[in-house]
This record gives C-alpha cells, structure tokens and sequence, in this order.
C-alpha cells in the first residue's frame, strides 16, 4: 500500500510502498478515505513522544482519518465491517498513522461514527481541530455576552472555536491576516477581526476594547513572553489558555486569570457531541485545502514553516 512515512525520527516525510498491515485482536484495519493533517503530525517525527509511547519504523504519519472498517479483529465490538468512522487513529506503537491507504485502528482509541451529513474528506478535518476546540471553550467556561480573542483564528480549531462560541452567545475577535480571511471568520460568527499585519494586536486590542476581554485563546505565541504580553488584554477573573505550553501559572495568578497550558483529551463521546453538532447544521467544517498522498511532504513542510492556511485533508 502506499504511505507517507520517515525512516528515522526528524527524517524528511515521503510516499513510500509499505506491505497493507494485519488486523490484530481489539483492532480494526480501515480503508483510509481521507487523513486530516495537522502540526502534530511533523511533531511526532520530531521525537515529541520518544520515551512516552514505543515507535516502530518505517513510521507512517497521521492522527486524523475518516474511513471504512474493512476488517475487525478478535474481541471487536463497538464497530462491523462496513461502518463509516473518524476520529483519531493514534495509538501504541506510533507509526501506524492515518496517511495511509490502509490503517489498523483499536477499538479503545477516540474514534467513533462519521457525521452522515459531510465527506469523508471533510470528516477527517473535525476530529484534533473540532475537540481541540470544543475543550478550550469548555475550559474557559465563558457566559453569554462574554468577549473572546483567539489569536490563531483562521486555523482548524480558530475555525471550529469561532463556531461554538458565536452559537453560545458569546463575542469573539477574531486575529485575520487579510480582507479575505476577515470575510470568511465573519461568516463564521465572528463578531470581530482585527489585522494583526496592519498594527501590534495589543495596541489594536486595547483601542476597540479597552475596558478589557473577558477570554484568550492563543495559538500563535510561541514564547512565554509573548503569551504574558497578551495577558495584558484579559480583564482580572478572565480565563487565558495556550496550545503551544508557554504559560507561567505564576504570572497568571499574580494577574487574577486562570487557564494556562492547554492539552487536548480525546474521547469516542466528544466526537459524537461534534457529529450531532455537524448533523444538525450547528457547525460548518472549515476544509481549505483538499491534496493528494503525492502533496503531502509539501503540505507537511508548509505547515512546520506556518505557512499553511486553513484545514489541509489528504484524500486517499
């Protein structure tokens, strides 16, 4: 089968010829349809989880996919050959990923039933980008009527964020770098964007609300400096949360705000909360950008350089 995989940690991504794997007792071999990509992927070739979670190599990529269950193994009962299912398919050993045309997923890992309403293309965008966001907000736990930056917006989980939020009433600002990307985060639910290019986000933040945001959500600041200096923007009782594990918890109590560092906690149960959400219109899937296996060492070198734009799916 054909595979995007590394032969050693840090090795540079390409499209390999791999043999199709075996289904195992408790696991499921899925026909890969799509495979969402996302920057944890190039992070676990970078060795994010060496010492953690044993590897095997050849390591084929890819925590996101949507796909077919083709076979079940011994002991397998949540799903049957035939069912259309995403979520995330990793698990122990890494190296069995989703950018694959085959991959063998537990059935104990955070995957459940795809939404009927979407491809499967668009189904493998949801699962890391959708619970990513959906936490955050839960976490944050802001009311209705409530103010909400999120630096990092037109991403996947900015995407997904600025959904959720807007349908529960509350007012998000949302970081654009263009008119473009200012038009569509609107149609999103945005109540607000502001052009990060056009002059320093604080000094653009504190001009339109300067009484202060009740909420932050920050995807971009790559240092604890950086995310202090946004803290700066969140009234005292606020909530802050970063992706990127740069919080001091110190600084955040001297300031009265809580959040911090944010890890994602996936679940079978918090995909179906997505896929009912997906059902029933509440939520749009913000797919950018559909490639091929082929395309996918380019996309995964865009996204480790920040360049990439939007949700980026392979379509198997």
């Amino acid at each position: 089968m054909k595979a995007i995989a590394v032969a050693k940690f840090k090795d540079k991504p390409s499209l390999m010829e791999l043999p199709k794997p075996a289904v195992r007792p408790g696991t499921m071999l899925i026909k890969v349809v799509a495979a969402g990509i996302n920057p944890f992927d190039w992070k676990m070739v970078d060795g994010i989880l060496d010492g953690a979670m044993p590897h095997q190599f050849p390591l084929i990529m890819g925590v996101d996919g949507a796909g077919v269950v083709e076979e079940v193994g011994e002991g397998v009962t949540r799903f049957k050959q035939g069912d259309k299912i995403y979520g995330q398919f990793i698990h122990a050993p890494i190296g069995e990923g989703s950018y694959a045309q085959y991959a063998i997923v537990p059935e104990s890992a955070a995957v459940t039933k795809a939404p009927v309403s979407i491809s499967a293309a668009e189904a493998a965008a949801v699962p890391t980008a959708g619970m990513t966001a959906q936490q955050l907000l839960d976490k944050l736990n802001l009311a209705k009527g409530d103010t909400l930056l999120i630096n990092g917006a037109t991403g996947g989980v900015g995407s997904f964020a600025t959904q959720l939020a807007a349908a529960a009433g509350i007012k998000v600002i949302a970081t654009v770098g263009d008119d473009a990307a200012a038009d569509r985060m609107k149609k999103l639910g945005a109540a607000y964007t502001i052009n990060y290019k056009s002059a320093p986000l604080i000094d653009q933040v504190k001009k339109e609300f300067p009484q202060g945001v009740n909420g932050l959500i920050d995807m971009v600041s790559h240092t604890t400096a950086g995310f202090n200096a946004n803290l700066g923007l969140v009234k005292a009782g606020g909530g802050a949360l970063t992706t990127l594990f740069v919080a001091d918890d110190d600084v955040l109590k001297s300031k009265n705000i809580a959040g911090g560092n944010f890890e994602t906690k996936s679940s079978p149960d918090a995909l179906d909360k997505l896929s009912i959400a997906i059902d029933s219109g509440d939520l749009a899937v913000p797919l950018e950008t559909r490639i091929t296996l082929e395309e996918a060492p380019a996309a995964i070198a865009l996204s480790r350089d920040g360049q990439a734009k939007g949700k980026t799916v392979i379509v198997i």
